[in-house]
C-alpha cells in the first residue's frame, strides 16, 4: 500500500515562506518591508535575477503580506488559509501567469477584463506575470494603459531573467529589484541545515562543492543535494559530488594553477588529459581556474581579500607561488582563459581549446615585455640617483679663450735644419715680409679676458696686390715651398 502522502522535493519543501526565510537578498526583502510598514505600495513590481534565486518565492511572500488577514503586514501567519493558499497557487486573488504560454495580445485583452473585479477574499488582486518578457511588443502595447493606471485594488508583480527584452515603457512603470546571484557559503550553510533536519550525514566539503557547482542558485543546490541523496543514501561525501556531477575538487584546481604559476606545460597538460578522460566537465574546470587566478589577482592588490574557498595551507602555497608575477601578468593569463573559455562554449573538442589557452597562457607569463624593461631601468635609475658618490671630482679647468689677435700674412713653415747664407737670407726675408697688420710675429695663446659686448668690426684695409704678387713670386720664396714641398693657403 502507497503511502498517501507523495515525496516532495528539497526545493518545494524547504522554499521560503517568509521574508524571514528568504536568503541573499537582503537589499529587496528590507525595501518590501520598509514599504508595507509606511504604506507605500507601488502598483507593479519587477523582479530581475538569475534562475533560482527567489523571484516567484519572493513574489508569493509579498502576495502574503499584503492579502494576509488584517495586512498588509510583514509578521502575517505562514500556515493561515489565505497564505496556504497562496503559496500552494490557488487563492482565486493572485493569478499565476506565464508569460511565456500566455503571450498573445488575446490573453492580455481578457487580463485587463479580469482587473474591473474586485477581490474575492484579501484587500488585492494580484496578477503575477513569470518569465515577462516572453510576452510579444503588442502584448506590451496592450497592457501599457492598464500597467500605468490600474484600479487602486489591483497590484502587478512581473519576473524575467532577461530585462533587456522587456519595452522601456513597461520598466519606467514598474518599481525595480535586481535579486543577486546567492553567495557559496550562504547555499553550503543553507544545505547543511537541510541534511540535518533529514538525517543526512552531509561532510562540510560536499556542501561546498554543490554550493560551487550551483552557481548561485539555490533551487539548483537543493535539486543537487536530493540527487545525491537518491544516489549515496543519507551519507554523502565530496568524492560522491566530484563522480556524479563531474566537479573538481579544489585540490586539483590548486594543482593546476600551480603547474601554471611554475610554467610547468607538460604537468599542466597531463592534469587536464586525466580529468577529460575521468570524465570531469572541462568548462567547469577552466571556470574554476579562472576564478582561483582571480583571486591571486585580487589578493595581490588588497591583501585582506579571502581565499576564494581553497583551504588555508593550499591558499598559502599559491599565493607564494605568484609572488614573482606582477598583478598585469596575471591579469594577462586570465584575458587568455577568458578567450579560451568564449571558444570552448560552442567547440566540440573542448580539450583540445582548453590545451591550446594553457600552453598561451603559460607563454604570457614567461615572456619580457616594455613594461619589464621600463620597470627594471627605472628601479636602477632611482638606486644611482639615491646612492652617495664616494668624491666629489674637481670641476675640469675652464680653457679661456686666446686673445684675438690680427690675422697674419700667410707664411711658410719654417726650416728644420738650414746652414749658411741661405738661412739667414730667409730669415730676413721673413722679418721683412709685409704681414698685413702692425704685429711682426704672432702671440703665444695668453688668457683672454672677460668678453665684453663686441663692437662692430671695422672695414678691413685692402692690401695691395702688387706687394702680395710681389711676395708670392718672389724666388727664395718659391725656393722655399719647393723645398719643404709646402702651398700657400689662403683663408
Amino acid at each position: 500500500m502507497l503511502p498517501s502522502v507523495s515525496y516532495q522535493v528539497f526545493a518545494r519543501k524547504y522554499r521560503p515562506k517568509t521574508f524571514a526565510d528568504v536568503l541573499g537578498q537582503d537589499h529587496v526583502v528590507r525595501t518590501l518591508r520598509n514599504a508595507i510598514e509606511q504604506k507605500r505600495l507601488a502598483h507593479a513590481y519587477l523582479f530581475v535575477g538569475p534562475r533560482g534565486t527567489g523571484k516567484t518565492s519572493t513574489a508569493r511572500i509579498l502576495a502574503k503580506a499584503l492579502n494576509c488577514t488584517g495586512g498588509p503586514k510583514i509578521d502575517f501567519d505562514p500556515e493561515e488559509d489565505v497564505c496556504r493558499e497562496i503559496a500552494e497557487g490557488r487563492s482565486l486573488d493572485v493569478l499565476e501567469i506565464d508569460g511565456a504560454s500566455n503571450n498573445g495580445v488575446e490573453q492580455v485583452r481578457d487580463l485587463r477584463e479580469s482587473v474591473k473585479y474586485a477581490p474575492a477574499r484579501g484587500q488585492y488582486k494580484i496578477y503575477y506575470i513569470d518569465e515577462v518578457h516572453m510576452l510579444s511588443n503588442a502584448a506590451f502595447n496592450a497592457l501599457l494603459k492598464t500597467l500605468e493606471e490600474p484600479p487602486e485594488h489591483v497590484k502587478f508583480i512581473f519576473a524575467t531573467t532577461e530585462v533587456q527584452k522587456i519595452l522601456p515603457t513597461i520598466l519606467s512603470r514598474c518599481q525595480r529589484f535586481d535579486l543577486r546571484p546567492i553567495p557559496t557559503q550562504t547555499i553550503a550553510d543553507h544545505l547543511l541545515h537541510i541534511a540535518k533536519e533529514e538525517g543526512i550525514t552531509l561532510d562540510a566539503t560536499a556542501a561546498w562543492a554543490i554550493a560551487k557547482g550551483a552557481d548561485g542558485g539555490m533551487r539548483d543546490a537543493q535539486s543537487m543535494l536530493d540527487q545525491l541523496v537518491a544516489f549515496c543514501g543519507e551519507t554523502i561525501h565530496e568524492e560522491n559530488v566530484l563522480d556524479v556531477f563531474g566537479f573538481t575538487s579544489r585540490e586539483k584546481v590548486a594543482a593546476l594553477t600551480t603547474k601554471l604559476l611554475s610554467r610547468d606545460t607538460p604537468g599542466a597538460l597531463k592534469l587536464i588529459q586525466n580529468e577529460a578522460e575521468s570524465g570531469r566537465e572541462l568548462s567547469q574546470l577552466l571556470g574554476e581556474l579562472i576564478g582561483c587566478l582571480r583571486g591571486l589577482l585580487v589578493a595581490k592588490l588588497d591583501p585582506t581579500a579571502d581565499g576564494e574557498g581553497i583551504p588555508e595551507a593550499i591558499w598559502n602555497k599559491l599565493m607564494s607561488d605568484a609572488d614573482e608575477y606582477a598583478p598585469e601578468r596575471i591579469l594577462a593569463a586570465i584575458d587568455v582563459f577568458a578567450e579560451t573559455e568564449g571558444r570552448m562554449k560552442w567547440a566540440t573538442n573542448k580539450r583540445l581549446h582548453f590545451e591550446l589557452g594553457m600552453i598561451k597562457a603559460t607563454q604570457t607569463l614567461s615572456e619580457v615585455r616594455i613594461t619589464d624593461v621600463i620597470s627594471v631601468l627605472t628601479k636602477g635609475a632611482d638606486h644611482l640617483s639615491h646612492a652617495a658618490p664616494a668624491a666629489a671630482p674637481a670641476a675640469p679647468p675652464v680653457q679661456e679663450m686666446p686673445a684675438p689677435v690680427a690675422k697674419p700674412t700667410p707664411q711658410p713653415a719654417a726650416p728644420a735644419k738650414k746652414t749658411g747664407d741661405a738661412l739667414s737670407a730667409f730669415d730676413a726675408l721673413i722679418e721683412s715680409a709685409p704681414d698685413g697688420d702692425n704685429e711682426d710675429e704672432i702671440p703665444a695663446p695668453a688668457a683672454a679676458p672677460k668678453a665684453e659686448p663686441a663692437a662692430p668690426a671695422p672695414a678691413p684695409i685692402a692690401e695691395e696686390p702688387v706687394q702680395e704678387d710681389a711676395f708670392y713670386k718672389d724666388p727664395l720664396i718659391q725656393a722655399a715651398l719647393v723645398k719643404f714641398e709646402a702651398e700657400f693657403v689662403k683663408n
